[in-house]
C-alpha cells in the first residue's frame, strides 16, 4: 500500500486555482486549469462526468494503473469545478467525518426514495412495516416502479 506523506494535494489545487480566480491577468496561456475556468462551469462539469466515466471504466477493466490515473483526473476537475462555486475541500471531508460519526463509516446517504434502506420520500427515517400511511406510499412506489419497468420493456 502506498501512503502519502507531504502537503495536502486537494487543497494545494483549491488555493491555486482560486489566485487564478482573483488573479486571471496572471494566468500562464499554458495553463490547462486556466483554460477550463476560461471555458466556464457548465464545461467544468462535463469533464467531472467524463472522469467519472472513464474512472468506472478502467475499474471495470481491472487497470489498476489507469484507475489511479484515472482517479486523479477525477478529483483535479472536480476540486477546479468546486473551487469555482467556493466551495472548499473542508466542507467535503466536514460531510464525510459527519456522516461516519452518524454512521459509523462514511456512507453515502439514502436518496429521497430509498427501497433498500426503507426510506421512503418524505420520511426522515426507516418505514415501519405496522404504519398504513407508509405502507400506501411505499406501494405506490413499488407500482411506479413496475409501471417503469413495463414502459421500458415495450
Amino acid at each position: 500500500m502506498v501512503q502519502y506523506i507531504g502537503p495536502d494535494p486537494l487543497r494545494s489545487l483549491y488555493d491555486a486555482v482560486q489566485t487564478m480566480r482573483r488573479e486571471p491577468s496572471a494566468i500562464p496561456e499554458t495553463s490547462r486549469t486556466g483554460k477550463l475556468l476560461a471555458q466556464g462551469r457548465a464545461r467544468m462539469a462535463r469533464k467531472v462526468g467524463e472522469e467519472a466515466i472513464e474512472v468506472a471504466i478502467e475499474a471495470m477493466r481491472g487497470d489498476r494503473g489507469a484507475l489511479v490515473m484515472e482517479a486523479a483526473d477525477l478529483l483535479y476537475n472536480l476540486v477546479v469545478l468546486l473551487a469555482d462555486l467556493d466551495v472548499a475541500p473542508d466542507e467535503i471531508l466536514a460531510e464525510l467525518r459527519r456522516r461516519e460519526l452518524a454512521y459509523g463509516i462514511a456512507e453515502k446517504l439514502p436518496k429521497s426514495d430509498d427501497p433498500i434502506n426503507g426510506v421512503a420520500a418524505g420520511h426522515d427515517r426507516p418505514l415501519s412495516p405496522k404504519s398504513n400511511t407508509d405502507k400506501s406510499s411505499s406501494d405506490k412506489s413499488n407500482s411506479d416502479k413496475s409501471n417503469q419497468a413495463k414502459r421500458c420493456k415495450r
